[in-house]
């Protein structure tokens, strides 16, 4: 098995942005730096949205411009890279340094109307602008397919309409699509099937996974996805997240948990596991409630035990 197993850090933007606190700017900066120092290496910062619907992402402006003038931090090869919903989205980045950005169209009709407020086809549209706007200024840009294995409104999402924007996407020049399990639906069978069908019509190098773990399948699916080859794969730190625009979604895929089983198969080496349980302590204190990563919960009971 190849160790070149990549994983996007989500916690400071899809983990915060479900939390019911909104955290400062210096408090956000800090957590994306904690992450770098653990070893990660591609970490999504923040999102240029409007802020009256996802206010925890206000501030992205000054948070994206700290960090991408943090000579350290981009020294170290630390990718960073923020959510853009449209051309001015795309404006606000430019401005703030940011040199990789992100597009996210659904699958399903109705979630993509009341995320984005745009039908499917409206959504692809728009985000082919931002991808055409982004090439000129020399950005990479990176695609999301949320509702890939279910819609929280529509039910089952036929793997031809996921197909069909994972197409679009890669024709309008992203150089990774991110299929989602939005709402933590998906189960090892369908991972299989849908990446059986997948891999005939999207490249297994341009291919992201992205789980959510609300029924505790999302350790599970990454194993089915690795025996299909595919090698990059999201998290968020502590398990944190969830959708604003999706009910009933949890936490998504927990970075801990996936490094643990990760490094257990002999991958994914070079994180520092207890740094990045350093990293979600502070940001557990900050938002004031117990993260779920089963991992960083064990560890931080089994420091308890040696320190008595």
């Amino acid at each position: 098995m190849s160790d070149a197993v990549s994983i996007v850090e989500l916690g400071p933007r899809d983990g915060l942005q479900n939390e019911a606190v909104a955290l400062d700017v210096a408090t956000r900066a800090a957590f994306v730096r904690a992450l770098a120092a653990a070893g990660l290496r591609r970490i999504e910062a923040g999102a240029f949205v409007r802020p009256d619907r996802v206010p925890q992402m206000a501030g992205s402006d000054q948070l994206c411009s700290t960090l991408t003038a943090d000579a350290a931090l981009l020294g170290a090869g630390v990718r960073l890279s923020a959510l853009v919903p449209n051309l001015k989205g795309l404006e606000r980045a430019v401005a703030a340094g940011v040199r990789e950005v992100a597009v996210f169209p659904a699958a399903s009709e109705t979630f993509s109307r009341r995320n984005l407020n745009q039908g499917v086809d409206e959504a692809l549209a728009s985000a082919a602008e931002v991808c055409a706007a982004a090439t000129r200024q020399g950005l990479a840009v990176r695609g999301y397919v949320s509702t890939a294995f279910g819609c929280p409104y529509e039910g089952p999402v036929p793997v031809a309409a996921v197909i069909r924007v994972c197409e679009h996407l890669l024709a309008a020049g992203v150089h990774e699509v991110a299929v989602s399990d939005t709402i933590g639906v998906a189960h090892p069978g369908q991972v299989r099937d849908v990446l059986s069908a997948m891999l005939t019509a999207v490249p297994r190098e341009r291919l992201a996974l992205h789980f959510h773990d609300t029924r505790g399948t999302a350790l599970a699916n990454v194993l089915v996805a690795l025996d299909a080859g595919v090698r990059t794969f999201d998290a968020c730190a502590g398990g944190l997240g969830g959708c604003p625009f999706a009910p009933g979604a949890t936490g998504n895929l927990a970075t801990e948990d996936l490094v643990y089983m990760l490094q257990g198969l002999g991958l994914a080496r070079d994180i520092d596991l207890d740094a990045l349980v350093e990293a979600s302590a502070a940001i557990e204190e900050a938002i004031g409630h117990p993260l779920p990563s089963r991992c960083y919960r064990a560890t931080l009971a089994s420091r308890r035990v040696r320190s008595r």
